[in-house]
């Protein structure tokens, strides 16, 4: 092995990211780490070639990071710097780098430092933190015990840091950022343009010369109702990037707009929330199948009572009857999952709540209860406000097996009803108050 000062490497393009624990295996606990490292490696212009989640095994983990090395310029890891026997990351790259472990004096003055915060006199197996390969230079970590190490060997540089999220972040944005923004060549940037009621192939097929045109990329992504379309360029600088990636979202905009709601982070319901905020409206709910989870979504946004008013989760017909006003004629006639229900349920939140408009789901989550008529995965949304009352016929059979799913589908174009009946309210669409809309495409 060749070992170089970090400064000596002149360039960093292509990087891994290697997760290390058994628990991350065994999924008692969920990777966020990788995610998060990607989207800041993607801002300093560092392309991402994989991820690998690898066990507490000295030797799966030294080939995880021989394998990693073989195609990357930087490998990043997590995990496996704590105290404990089973704690085995520094120990494995100085194996790698065929280098012994020593302890750095600086690194033991900050567990003593750490400890004296905390009240407590470390363990000597808490000393086990400030041994590294030989060579290292320390990553500092400012909130924890376990300082990271940066060790170039045959030029790429490894750097090893805690799996403990608020720890990792800060470590690399302190001290791996700077480093890293140095030796990039210009920055990656994505846009993220999000579409609803419109599948994933006839997505494609409006756009597929984009899909396989090489740059700037664009890349589809659909789940939950929703399609995303991901465009993404490299370029000296952000200004230069967003300049290759306009033309581009404007075609994608000019052929897919009527179903376009968002930009990258945004969801539908506060796409929605957006667009009552702005005109001053309110909106109150009615939810059955969904069992308030349009009102935790709605409330889960900061600034939220400026435009929520209130909601109801009707579960029983009694209660649809006693607290919306729903007909028990209609309930009788048709059903709790029918478009009556609905329409009405919408109206009387509405009337109920003073709100500007009401809206309703009622259905069949499953993955119990369904029938011939009526199948797990049949769902109504209504909408009263605007220019009248609207209800929506959602077919969600293809998840009938599971229940979350046709809850959350369920929500989101709940909330994509609301946008189109805001929308049409403020064009001067939609005035025809007895209309259905069926023709929602709820196959993404």
């Amino acid at each position: 092995m060749s070992f170089q000062n970090i400064e000596q490497i002149e360039k960093i393009e292509r990087a891994e990211i290697l997760t290390i624990g058994t628990e991350i295996l065994l999924g008692d606990i969920v990777d966020t780490n990788s995610a998060w490292i990607s989207g800041r490696l993607a801002e300093l212009g560092v392309g991402i070639f994989r991820h690998t989640t690898v066990g507490d095994n000295p030797d799966r983990i030294v080939e995880a990071m021989r394998e990693a090395a073989s195609r990357a310029d930087l490998v990043i890891t997590t995990g496996g710097l704590g105290p404990t026997s089973d704690d085995l990351t520094n120990e494995c790259l100085a194996t790698l780098a065929g280098v012994g472990m020593t302890e750095y004096a600086e690194a033991r003055e900050h567990i003593d430092a750490k400890f004296r915060q905390f009240g407590r006199v470390p363990s000597p197996s808490n000393y086990k933190q400030a041994l590294f390969p030989e060579d290292t230079t320390l990553i500092p970590n400012p909130l924890g015990t376990a300082p990271g190490a940066m060790l170039a060997v045959d030029g790429v540089l490894f750097a090893t840091m805690p799996g403990v999220p608020p720890e990792m972040h800060g470590m690399f944005d302190e001290t791996l950022a700077p480093l890293l923004r140095k030796k990039s060549d210009g920055i990656i940037v994505s846009r993220t343009l999000w579409f609803v009621g419109m599948g994933e192939s006839a997505i494609a097929e409006r756009v597929q010369e984009f899909l396989d045109a090489e740059d700037p990329t664009v890349a589809p992504l659909a789940g939950q109702g929703k399609v995303r379309l991901r465009i993404t360029t490299r370029a000296a600088t952000k200004e230069a990037a967003e300049t290759k990636i306009a033309p581009v979202e404007k075609e994608l905009l000019f052929r897919l707009g009527d179903h376009f709601f968002g930009y990258n982070s945004e969801t539908l319901e506060s796409s929605a929330a957006r667009m009552l905020g702005e005109r001053g409206l309110t909106v109150a709910l009615a939810e059955s199948c969904t069992g308030g989870l349009l009102a935790k979504r709605l409330t889960d946004l900061p600034g939220s009572s400026a435009y929520f008013k209130e909601g109801f989760v009707t579960y029983s017909n009694e209660s649809k009857e006693r607290l919306l006003g729903v007909s028990k004629k209609t309930l009788d006639l048709f059903g709790a999952v029918s478009e009556e229900v609905a329409r009405e349920m919408a109206e009387g939140v509405r009337k109920l709540s003073g709100a500007d408009y009401g809206l309703s789901v009622t259905g069949v989550a499953g993955p119990d209860g369904g029938t011939e008529e009526k199948p797990v995965g049949l769902v109504w949304v209504g909408v009263s406000g605007g220019t009248g009352t609207r209800a929506e016929k959602l077919d969600l059979t293809a998840w009938a097996k599971s229940r979350s799913a046709v809850r959350e589908r369920s929500a989101n174009l709940a909330f994509a009803a609301l946008r189109q009946a805001v929308e049409d309210a403020s064009s001067g669409a939609g005035k025809d108050t007895e209309s259905t809309y069926v023709n929602r495409d709820t196959s993404v």
